[in-house]
C-alpha cells in the first residue's frame, strides 16, 4: 500500500451512539464503575483480563493448557467468562466485504491434496473466511486449518476443545453479556497502510460497536500508531489505548519504540492509557511513574502475566491490569492475594500500592520495594 500521511483532523466523528449505550468500563464484574471522558479516565480495580478469550494457543507447547480451547473463539469467551475475569482480549480484522472479523494472524493457512497455501485475512469474503475450521452446520466439514509458528514451521492448528471462526457481531450476541471487550485493532506490522484504508476499516468495527455493545465494557487498543489516533478521533464513547513493545524489539516507526514515545502519542492523540509488554515495565519502572504523572492508565501483556508474583509485582508498582493466557491460575492467584483493606491495614503497605490487602503476602517495606525495583531490571537484561 502507497505511502500517505493520516491527517486526524479530516477524519469526521461517528460519536452517534445510542442512549443506552455504555460510555465507561461499567460491569457487574465491578464494584464500581469507571469514568471516560475526554480528558479523565479512571479504572477502579486491578483487571485481569484474558488473552485472546481463555489464552493463546502455542501449538509447539508441552503445555496443554495452551493448547486446551481455540483461541479467539465464542467458546474461548464465554469459558473465561466462567471466571473472575473482567474482559477478554481479542483481534480484529475487517474482511474483503467490510464484516470485522475476529482472528490474529493476517494469514489464514490450510492443506489441499498435500500442498499448504495461504490468504490474507483482509482479502478474503466473509464466506470464505468463515468456511475454515468446524462449521456451524452439521455435518458440514470446513477447510483444514493449518499456524505458521514463529520459527516459520507450519503445524496442524490441533485443540482439545475446538470452535467456529466468529464475527465481532456474534461475538457481541453470543458471549457473556457482563464481561468487558478489550477489542485490539489488527493491523500489519510490514504495511504501511494508506488514511483512506484506515479510516474506512476503523469505521466498520466502530459501527458493529455502536449497534451491538449496550452496556458492554469496551477498551479498544492496537500497536498501529495512526489507527489509535484515528479510531480516537472516530468516536469518544469508549477508551483507546495503545499497545507498545516498549523498545523490547525495534521498528522503523519510533512512536512504537519505548514507553516514553508512548506517553507522547497518547497524549498528543488525547488517548486513555497503554498496553506494554510487561519485560520493559520491568526494565523501565520508572516508566510507571511517569506514566501516572502524566494521568494515563496502565495495562501490560506477555508470558510473565502467567506468574502470580509478576503479577503481584506490577500490582505493587501501579499498574493496573494484566492479559493473561492462564486465566484460571492467575484469577485464583489474584482472588487469593488481594482483596478490600480492612481499615488500619493499608499502612503496612509502601505509599502508593492503593487500598488493597494481600492475603499470604510478602510485607515489603519502602526501602525492600525500592530495592526490588532497582533489582528487577537487572534480571530481566540478564
Amino acid at each position: 500500500m502507497a505511502l500517505k500521511a493520516v491527517h486526524v483532523s479530516d477524519v469526521p466523528c461517528l460519536d452517534q451512539v445510542p442512549e443506552n449505550a455504555s460510555l465507561g468500563l461499567y460491569s457487574t464484574r465491578f464494584s464500581a464503575g469507571v469514568d471516560v471522558g475526554r480528558s479523565s479516565f479512571r479504572i477502579p480495580k486491578f483487571l485481569v483480563i484474558g488473552h485472546r478469550g481463555s489464552g493463546m494457543n502455542m501449538l509447539q507447547s508441552s503445555d496443554r493448557r495452551m493448547k486446551a480451547i481455540k483461541e479467539n473463539s465464542i467458546l474461548s469467551f464465554n469459558t473465561a467468562a466462567e471466571f473472575s475475569v473482567d474482559f477478554v482480549e481479542f483481534d480484529v480484522q475487517v474482511t474483503k466485504d467490510d464484516i470485522p472479523v475476529i482472528f490474529h494472524d493476517n494469514f489464514i493457512f490450510s492443506e489441499d491434496n498435500g500442498v499448504v497455501y495461504e490468504k490474507r485475512v483482509t482479502e478474503l469474503l466473509l464466506s470464505d473466511f468463515l468456511r475454515y475450521g468446524p462449521q456451524r452446520e452439521p455435518g458440514k466439514v470446513g477447510k483444514s486449518m493449518l499456524r505458521k509458528t514463529k520459527d516459520g514451521r507450519i503445524v496442524n492448528w490441533n485443540v482439545e476443545a475446538d470452535d467456529c471462526l466468529c464475527t465481532l457481531k456474534e461475538a457481541f450476541e453470543k458471549v457473556e453479556p457482563s464481561l468487558g471487550f478489550n477489542i485490539e485493532l489488527k493491523f500489519d506490522d510490514n504495511i504501511v497502510y494508506e488514511q483512506e484504508y484506515l479510516t474506512h476499516v476503523l469505521q466498520a468495527i466502530v459501527e458493529v460497536v455502536f449497534q451491538y455493545a449496550k452496556d458492554r465494557p469496551i477498551i479498544f487498543s492496537t500497536f498501529q500508531p495512526d489507527a489509535a489516533q484515528l479510531v480516537r478521533k472516530l468516536q469518544s464513547s469508549y477508551p483507546v489505548f495503545f499497545l507498545t513493545n516498549g523498545g523490547t524489539e525495534a521498528y522503523y516507526d519510533v512512536r512504537r519504540n519505548s514507553l516514553e514515545e508512548a506517553v507522547k502519542l497518547c497524549l498528543e492523540g488525547g488517548l486513555q492509557g497503554i498496553v506494554s509488554q510487561v519485560k520493559a515495565v520491568f526494565r523501565n519502572p520508572a516508566a510507571v511513574t511517569k506514566i501516572k504523572e502524566s494521568k494515563l492508565s496502565l495495562l501490560t501483556y506477555g508470558q510473565l502475566n502467567n506468574v502470580a508474583e509478576a503479577v503481584y509485582m506490577q500490582h505493587l508498582m501501579g499498574v493496573e491490569g494484566v492479559i493473561v493466557d492462564l486465566v484460571k491460575e492467575i484469577t485464583e492467584a489474584v482472588s487469593d492475594l488481594m482483596k478490600p483493606s480492612k481499615e488500619g491495614d493499608e499502612e503496612s503497605l509502601p505509599e502508593g500500592v492503593g487500598q488493597m490487602q494481600v492475603k499470604s503476602k510478602p510485607q515489603f517495606s519502602q526501602r525492600e520495594l525500592s530495592f526490588l525495583l532497582k533489582l528487577i531490571p537487572e534480571l530481566i537484561h540478564s
